[in-house]
């Protein structure tokens, strides 16, 4: 299968940032995910952020894992670094370049399958450790790439295409990151651009470990009644003479919601989704209250969005490590290797 590449011309009268670049110098690849994935909206979503913080695209370390989301990383920021590791894995490889170059923004993305099951230690011990990250979870509550699995954060009692109901309770990584001590914690929806921009540009911008849960719909396969994580889509087929599957194109669902709304988003297959935007009041500097506060909304059966928690005083690992200013990874064999006399005191302090 082929695909056309994005014409590297653009309008002349396209809007510059400060550093004379335009939104579409921040863009990738053409994506091949599903039309109406929740995914790209994200993606859209990092494109604006980058542009308007006007960040020069090779000071970013984009890091993904496997799944749906680990393709994303492709469609933005095509002239930053860029590495996709193994499942679950993607925190420990940014962790190591972070120590190694601590001059990059590092930008992880992931999915509720690479963070919430097999990739759920590396996800806390990133957090606990304070990794200086803009970590965004694509949270569709199934595994897109292996057919609709639920994954760890799919919602008890919801169903599958095939009809399977969901019995285990579901990972809150919010919830995670808030108790594991990260010092930047919000949610949002995929539709919801004018929040999730910002949330986005105060993570790239926070000093320690920022975390953003984003409920990414996935038109394909997580089209049950009820569902909190999900567009619908169509599922069609012949059965004359084969058994043929195809993704409608669905038109990407967008909200506006002021501050302290509560809105019943519809989804395609007519189930909502009740998402409730903080009020403007609220005050995100206070770790256990946002804890009790998001558990008594999703009591009520709502998902709150928006700055959960920040920490404005936050540090780091380099911090915490107490590296020297200059990137690890352009000292040279004197400063790395202190000599014999040097290495002997260690050693005695370990006697």
């Amino acid at each position: 299968m082929t695909y056309l590449a994005k014409p590297k011309l653009h309008h002349p009268s396209l809007p510059v940032n400060a550093l004379g670049f335009t939104h579409r110098d921040y863009e990738g690849s053409i994506s091949t995910l599903c039309a109406g994935c929740g995914h790209d909206s994200i993606s859209a979503a990092i494109i604006r952020a980058c542009w308007e913080l006007s960040i020069e695209p090779h000071r970013v370390a984009k890091l993904s894992g496997i799944g749906c989301s680990a393709k994303t990383p492709d469609y933005f920021l095509g002239q930053s670094h860029g590495f996709n590791t193994v499942h679950g894995r993607m925190p420990s490889v940014l962790t190591g370049a972070n120590l190694a170059n601590r001059e990059l923004l590092y930008l992880g993305v992931s999915g509720d399958g690479d963070s919430a099951s097999i990739g759920l230690s590396q996800f806390a011990n990133a957090m606990r450790r304070g990794v200086r990250v803009a970590y965004i979870v694509e949270n569709n509550g199934v595994y897109g790439l292996t057919k609709g699995q639920f994954s760890a954060t799919a919602d008890q009692g919801s169903k599958s295409k095939k009809g399977i109901v969901n019995t285990d309770s579901p990972v809150d990584l919010v919830a995670l990151a808030l108790q594991l001590g990260a010092t930047y914690v919000g949610r949002s929806f995929s539709g919801n651009k004018e929040q999730l921009v910002p949330l986005i540009k105060g993570a790239i911008s926070h000093g320690g470990a920022a975390f953003i849960d984003v409920i990414s719909p996935c038109v394909s396969f997580n089209n049950h009644p009820g569902s909190t994580k999900s567009y619908d889509y169509v599922r069609e087929h012949n059965e004359a003479v084969s058994r043929i599957d195809f993704i409608s194109s669905h038109e990407e669902i967008r909200i506006d919601m002021a501050p302290g709304a509560m809105m019943n988003v519809r989804q395609h297959d007519g189930s909502l989704l009740r998402l409730r935007s903080l009020h403007s009041s609220y005050n995100p500097g206070d770790r256990y209250a946002a804890m009790a506060y998001m558990q008594r909304h999703q009591e009520m059966g709502e998902i709150l969005t928006g700055l959960l928690y920040v920490d404005p005083l936050a540090t780091d690992l380099h911090t915490a490590l107490n590296t020297v200013q200059q990137p690890l990874n352009t000292l040279g064999a004197a400063e790395l290797c202190p000599g014999a006399e040097a290495l002997e005191q260690i050693n005695a302090g370990l006697r």
